[in-house]
């Protein structure tokens, strides 16, 4: 089964606005959500703010910020960072107000959190098909993206303040708590193949009380089981460490997906003055749906074809692996098999990103193609190809095949 889809307008094409999900991303995001715990009580409670004065100031800010991120076509450290900061105050203070300024029980606002963001969750889903942060590539799902950040923000705060409350274990009881929670999904997400997605978004929501636990313990008096440093001397701590990680991820660009060169040339090397076809596989060898694709096409006339395999080895959380050897194995075994169709000499690489969508909008600007040929699973979504692909694929504007794999 084929299809064909051709739109005359490319527009505006965006990377993924979201950082890999490297070590680096969760060190940073529990150091965020310790400084939204202390910052917020420093702001609050010693400079004499009060609670709304702080809420209104951090709004602000945040606003502001967001404005800028989203005007963004790809992940810029500073902006992004910054924003996960403020959106960490701003959700401390919305169950603070609660609870603090209205009376809400911490067990009605745990609900009510908690239900927003399946809410959140249920609607994106719904629109887009794909909860994936590798699939942040759009004004929408940038949208829904921060949505869902506030209120994971908002319910860890509530939820980890009533677990605090009930349970009356202390800071750092709380802490070996949350940790040992957060160790659970990672277990179970290696171990015994928990979704990854899934798994990221638990780990996410359970970094908040996790950092806010360890907030509360390094600035809280002795004599209430903390350290005593205050929430001056910690937030300073956390926020100079993430200020210096930052600085790391932005010089290092260690948690950006980077798209490696065809053997060194340049692209305007590759295929000059015929039509070039980017084949986009599944994660087997050239299947016959392909195979008969590429013949097709380049029976219609002479073309250059160049093939984009994804990586195997993309592991925890929905980020990528460096590892590419399973996929040059893989690429190996489908050159030759595409090149009797073909008629001429093909080429390809194993891709970046695990979303696939990122690697070809990152091909397409490398290579002036002028058509694709995307492959698709017949019953269920891979890891990488995700369910909407070809709709956001024929959306970029290129003539495209969509064929289904077979064996």
């Amino acid at each position: 089964m084929t299809t064909t889809s051709q739109v005359k307008s490319r527009g505006r094409v965006m990377l993924n606005k979201v950082p890999e999900v490297t070590v680096y991303f969760w060190i940073i995001k529990i150091l965020c959500t310790t400084v939204g715990e202390s910052f917020a009580d420093y702001i609050n409670e010693t400079l004499g703010f009060g609670l709304t004065n702080t809420t209104l100031a951090f709004s602000a800010a945040l606003i502001v910020t967001l404005v800028v991120q989203f005007r963004l076509n790809r992940y810029v450290p500073s902006v992004y960072w910054l924003a996960v900061v403020l959106i960490s105050v701003v959700g401390t203070l919305l169950t603070d107000n609660l609870t603090d300024g209205q009376g809400v029980p911490l067990a009605l606002s745990s609900t009510v959190f908690a239900v927003l963001l399946a809410a959140v969750f249920g609607i994106w889903y719904a629109r887009e098909r794909t909860l994936s942060i590798h699939t942040i590539v759009t004004t929408r799902r940038e949208s829904f993206y921060w949505l869902a950040i506030l209120f994971t923000f908002a319910l860890g705060t509530s939820a980890g303040d009533l677990v605090a409350e009930r349970l009356e274990l202390g800071y750092l009881p709380s802490v070996g708590i949350f940790a040992g929670a957060i160790a659970i999904v990672t277990v179970a997400h290696f171990r015994f193949r928990l979704n990854a997605i899934l798994a990221f978004w638990i780990a996410y929501i359970l970094t908040r009380p996790l950092g806010a636990s360890i907030g509360d313990f390094l600035s809280q008096p002795v004599n209430e089981t903390g350290l005593g440093l205050g929430t001056i001397v910690t937030s300073l701590i956390f926020l100079s460490t993430i200020l210096a990680l930052v600085v790391y991820l932005t010089i290092t660009k260690r948690d950006l997906i980077v798209v490696p060169s065809v053997d060194g040339r340049l692209e305007e090397e590759l295929g000059e003055g015929e039509p070039r076809v980017l084949v986009v596989t599944n994660k087997t060898d050239a299947t016959p749906a392909v195979i008969e694709a590429v013949r097709e096409r380049a029976t219609a006339g002479p073309a250059r074809f160049f093939v984009l395999v994804p990586n195997p080895g993309h592991l925890a959380f929905d980020r990528n692996s460096m590892d590419t050897r399973l996929g040059e194995q893989v690429l190996k075994r489908a050159l030759p098999r595409l090149e009797e169709p073909a008629g001429v000499e093909v080429e390809g690489r194993v891709a970046a990103s695990p979303n696939a969508y990122d690697d070809i909008v990152e091909e397409l600007k490398r290579g002036d193609y002028d058509e694709i040929i995307l492959e698709t699973l017949p019953s269920h979504v891979s890891h990488w190809l995700h369910v909407d692909l070809p709709e956001r694929v024929a959306a970029l504007g290129y003539p495209l095949k969509t064929v289904t794999a077979t064996h």
